[in-house]
C-alpha cells in the first residue's frame, strides 16, 4: 500500500512538472532504446515512443504546440539534408536509386492501403502501418500532422485525436517487426540467394581499383635531415617515384625558407624534409633520406585538418582516383561524408555534390583544393538562424496554401510546405556556402530532438487506448505489418538485380537506404566487411525521405 502511495504521488508531481515529464521521457526512451538483445536494439526513436505509450497510458499528455515544433524542425531537417542531393538526380547513377526508392515506397504503400481495405482497419490505421512497417518517422509526423491541421478530414463517427491515436498506435504495434524484420531479413536474404557479400564487395573495390584501406585514416608530421650523399643525386622527380609519391605530402626547406617544387631540382645535405604520410608509411625506406629530427612550429600549419564541400559543377561525378590529392594538391584525404554517412576513400568513389572530404594538409593547399571543389569549412560552428528561423516561417506559410476543388482542398500541407522549404534551402546552400549554414553537428541535433519530440507526444497521445486497440486489433496489424515490411524488400532487391542491374553490395545498401533504416545498414556493412554499402545508401536516402514523408499525408485520403 505504501508503494502504491508513493507512486501515485509521483505521478502527480510528473503530471504539474510537463518539462520534466517531457525529459524524463527523452532520457528513459534512450536508455531503452539502448538495451541490446544479441545485435538488436530499438533505438532511440522506438525507446522513446514506448517510454511515452507508458506515461500516456496514466494520462499524462503533451502541449499540442510543443510537439508541433518538434515536427517542423524534423520535416525542415530532413529536407535541409536531402536538398544537395534531391535535385541532383540525374546526373550518374542517382535515378536508378530514386527508381528502387519509389518501387519500395509504392509497393509498402499499396500493402497498406490494400490491407487497410480487407482487414476493415480503423480510420488512420493505413499512416500507422505503411510508417511502422517500414520504420518511416516522417510518414508518421506527416500523417498526424495532416490530420491535426485539417488538411484530411476523419470520417463520421470519429474525431480527429482518435483518428490521429489510430496513426500512433498501428505504428508502435507494427514498428518493432518493421524493425527487427527488416534487419533479419536482410541478414539472411544474401544467404538464401547465396550471395557472399564479403567476397562481392572484395570483388567489388578490386574492379573499381577502391581499395579503401590503402586511404590514410592516420596521419602524421615528421622531420627528416638529409644525411645522406645518395640522395641529394637523385632529382625531385626519382626521389618521388621512390619515396613519396602518390603516398605522403613533402615540402623541402632550405636555410629556414620553404622551397618551390621542383620535378628537376636535387637536394642537399642538411636540406629539412618536412613529411605529411600514414604514419605507417614511416616504418618503411624513409629512414634512409637520413634523421629525424624533433617537430617544431611550423608542422602546425603543415598539418591543418579542414572539411571542403563539394559544390562546384565541374568537380560532381569526378572520382577520387582522377583528383591524385597527394601529387596535385599537396593533401591527404582521412574521410568521406555523404549525408552524415562515411563512405570508402577508394579511388573509383565518385564525388556528389554535398560531399564533404577531410583533408590534411598545408593552408594554402587545402585553400587550392577548396577552390577547385567548393568550399573550405574550417571548424565553422555558427549556423545561419535568420535563413533556419524563416526557413521554417516559410515552409508553414507554404503548407497553408491550398486550392479549391469542389468541396476537396488541394494543397501541400504542412510536411509539404516544410519539407519544400528545407529542400530548396538545402540545395541554395550546396550552391552558395555562405548561406543557410547549418553545421552538421546542428543540423544532427535539431533533427534528432525534433524528432524524439514529436514521437514523445505520439506515445503520449497513443498510450490511453494501445491496450484496447491491440487487443482488438493486434494480431491482424501484427500481420499485416509483416508483409508491408517483407514484400517491399523482396520486390526491391528483384527489380534493383533484374531491371536496374545494382550490384548486389550496393543493391542491399540502397534497400536499406529506401527504407531509411540506419540500424539495418550496419548489418548489410558488417556481412559486407566493407563501407561500401554506404554508398548504395546514401542513394537511396534523400530520396525515400521525401517520399514517404509525402505518402504519410496521401495515403490517409484512401
Amino acid at each position: 500500500m505504501e508503494e502504491l502511495n508513493a507512486f501515485s504521488r509521483l505521478l502527480e508531481t510528473l503530471h504539474n512538472q510537463p518539462v520534466l515529464t517531457l525529459f524524463l521521457i527523452l532520457g528513459m526512451g534512450y536508455l531503452i532504446g539502448g538495451i541490446r538483445i544479441g545485435s538488436f536494439s530499438l533505438g532511440p526513436v522506438a525507446g522513446v515512443l514506448f517510454a511515452g505509450l507508458f506515461l500516456g497510458h496514466f494520462d499524462f499528455r503533451m502541449s499540442p504546440g510543443a510537439q508541433a515544433v518538434g515536427f517542423a524542425l524534423f520535416i525542415f531537417s530532413v529536407g535541409y539534408q536531402a536538398g544537395p542531393r534531391f535535385f541532383d538526380v540525374l546526373r550518374a547513377d542517382g535515378l536508378k536509386y530514386f527508381l528502387l526508392a519509389v518501387v519500395i515506397a509504392a509497393t509498402g504503400f499499396s500493402i497498406a492501403v490494400i490491407a487497410t481495405q480487407l482487414l476493415s482497419l480503423a480510420p488512420g490505421t493505413s499512416a500507422g502501418l505503411l510508417s511502422g512497417g517500414l520504420t518511416s518517422s516522417p510518414t508518421l509526423a506527416a500523417a498526424q500532422e495532416a490530420i491535426r491541421t485539417g488538411q484530411v478530414t476523419p470520417p463520421e463517427g470519429i474525431s480527429a485525436d482518435a483518428m490521429i491515436g489510430n496513426v500512433a498506435t498501428g505504428y508502435a504495434i507494427t514498428y518493432i517487426f518493421g524493425l527487427a524484420g527488416l534487419i533479419a531479413i536482410i541478414k539472411l536474404l544474401p544467404q538464401v540467394l547465396g550471395i557472399d557479400l564479403a567476397k562481392e564487395a572484395r570483388a567489388l573495390e578490386a574492379s573499381a581499383e577502391a581499395a579503401a584501406g590503402a586511404q590514410p585514416a592516420n596521419v602524421a608530421a615528421r622531420i627528416y635531415r638529409v644525411t645522406s650523399e645518395a640522395i641529394t643525386k637523385l632529382p625531385g622527380r626519382e626521389l618521388a617515384a621512390q619515396y613519396w609519391d602518390g603516398t605522403s605530402v613533402v615540402r623541402v626547406r632550405r636555410n629556414g625558407k620553404i622551397m618551390p617544387r621542383d620535378p628537376d631540382g636535387y637536394l642537399q645535405l642538411g636540406d629539412e624534409l618536412l613529411i605529411l604520410a600514414p604514419v605507417d608509411y614511416f616504418t618503411g625506406t624513409i629512414a634512409k633520406i637520413g634523421e629525424e629530427i624533433t617537430p617544431d612550429a611550423s608542422t602546425a600549419q603543415f598539418t591543418e585538418s579542414s572539411q571542403i564541400v563539394v559544390i562546384n559543377k565541374q568537380a560532381v561525378g569526378k572520382s577520387i582516383g582522377e583528383l591524385d590529392l597527394a601529387r596535385r594538391y599537396g593533401v591527404l584525404l582521412t574521410q568521406v561524408t555523404r549525408m552524415r554517412m562515411e563512405l570508402p576513400r577508394g579511388a573509383d568513389v565518385k564525388l556528389r555534390k554535398g560531399d564533404i572530404l577531410t583533408v590534411v594538409g598545408p593552408h594554402e593547399n587545402v585553400d587550392l583544393l577548396g577552390e577547385e571543389l567548393g568550399h573550405v569549412e574550417r571548424k565553422v560552428a555558427e549556423t545561419d538562424m535568420v535563413t533556419f528561423a524563416f526557413g521554417i516561417a516559410l515552409g508553414v506559410v507554404i503548407g497553408l496554401l491550398a486550392i479549391k476543388v469542389g468541396q476537396l482542398s488541394i494543397g501541400l500541407g504542412s510536411a509539404g510546405g516544410l519539407l519544400a522549404s528545407g529542400l530548396a534551402i538545402g540545395y541554395l546552400r550546396s550552391i552558395h556556402p555562405t548561406f543557410g549554414r547549418l553545421p552538421d553537428a546542428a543540423r544532427w541535433i535539431l533533427m534528432e530532438f525534433g524528432l524524439l519530440l514529436f514521437m514523445a507526444g505520439v506515445g503520449l497521445r497513443a498510450g490511453g487506448d494501445i491496450i484496447e486497440t491491440f487487443a482488438a486489433a493486434g494480431p491482424v496489424l501484427v500481420l499485416a505489418g509483416i508483409t508491408v515490411t517483407s514484400v517491399p524488400i523482396f520486390v526491391g532487391y528483384f527489380f534493383g538485380r533484374k531491371v536496374l542491374k545494382i550490384h548486389p553490395v550496393l543493391l542491399f545498401g540502397g534497400i536499406t537506404g529506401s527504407m531509411t533504416s540506419g540500424a539495418s545498414l550496419s548489418v548489410v556493412t558488417a556481412a559486407a566487411k566493407s563501407p561500401m554499402p554506404s554508398l548504395g545508401y546514401t542513394g537511396a536516402y534523400a530520396f525515400a525521405n521525401v517520399l514517404l514523408t509525402i505518402a504519410g499525408s496521401i495515403i490517409l485520403f484512401f
